[in-house]
């Protein structure tokens, strides 16, 4: 029976089914915002709404009878987690003290969709990792809004007080120049007050948008290169032929070694290069006939 679970749950077709009627749940969730045609469809609605809550109860249902007798191990996947607790926050009555619940669970439908998609998972993984590495990035931008906050209230508070009139509005005005948006205003007016007021924007600008918002953007492909390294990983040891990938992953190790033993050793100490032997495989084609 575990056999045959696991074989539905994992066929494409299956899958691209529910990926379906995922979006279907979406456009329906959308239509019911409309006022005359909940009041047209509403009923219509609520028998679209019922069926599909009866195929994600299937289909987890499937998932789960996959793991044969160890269901407990259906829930060590995070995104199992996930989708389990969407349908089964979906099954509250949608009257009482729970239809706000309810609403909003049926919305959280939608983003099955990143569970159902690998490159989704990856994407949103991605992000998750790359929060407690933003820890020191996002320090030192708060760092710097904090000093040029203070430098910006004692330079323009006369000029401008309205963008310079406490530390608070100074802050929310670097905020704002964060992301390029109406400095350019900005500084106009400042500049008032204070003719070379273009260094201080200048080089805020410099420092905290192109340098610290990239150091964001690096830290982000940084867990990428992880996350996928972990993915492949996983699907590696998911792969019947686990132990042929490890041997070969080992073997492309030790060619790289050799490698770079062969590259240094291809230098004389003198300076001059002497000619590194030839690989095996451009021996026997020269002996070929």
């Amino acid at each position: 029976m575990s056999d045959w679970c696991r074989r539905v749950a994992e066929s494409p077709a299956f899958q691209s089914f529910i990926t379906a009627v995922i979006l279907a749940n979406a456009v329906i969730v959308g239509l019911e915002t409309s006022a005359p045609l909940l009041r047209a469809y509403g009923q219509f609605f609520h028998a679209l709404n019922a069926a599909i809550m009866a195929l994600f109860v299937v289909e987890i249902a499937l998932r789960i009878g996959a793991h044969g007798g160890r269901p407990a191990s259906f829930f060590r996947d995070g995104w199992n987690v996930f989708d389990f607790a969407v349908v089964s926050t979906s099954l509250l009555p949608e009257a009482g003290s729970f239809a706000t619940v309810a609403r909003l669970a049926r919305l959280l439908r939608v983003t099955r969709l990143v569970s159902m998609h690998p490159e989704l998972r990856l994407i949103v993984g991605t992000m998750v990792r790359s929060i407690p590495s933003m820890g020191h990035v996002i320090l030192l931008l708060s760092l710097l809004l904090y000093v040029y906050g203070v430098i910006g209230f004692h330079l323009f508070v006369r000029a401008d007080p309205e963008h310079w009139g406490t530390l608070g509005s100074a802050l929310l005005t670097l905020f704002q120049i964060l992301t390029l948006e109406g400095w350019v205003e900005i500084q106009t007016a400042s500049m008032a007050a204070w003719p070379l007021a273009w260094v201080y924007f200048a080089s805020f600008i410099v420092v905290a948008v192109f340098v610290v918002i990239n150091l964001f953007v690096a830290v982000v492909l940084n867990n990428l290169d992880a996350a996928k390294a972990e993915q492949l990983a996983a699907a590696d040891a998911a792969n019947p032929q686990h132990h042929l990938l490890q041997r070969i992953e080992a073997l492309k190790l030790e060619l790289d070694h050799l490698e770079r033993d062969l590259r240094r050793g291809s230098h004389a100490d003198d300076g001059t290069t002497v000619p590194a032997p030839p690989s095996p495989l451009w021996s026997h084609e020269s002996q070929a006939p």
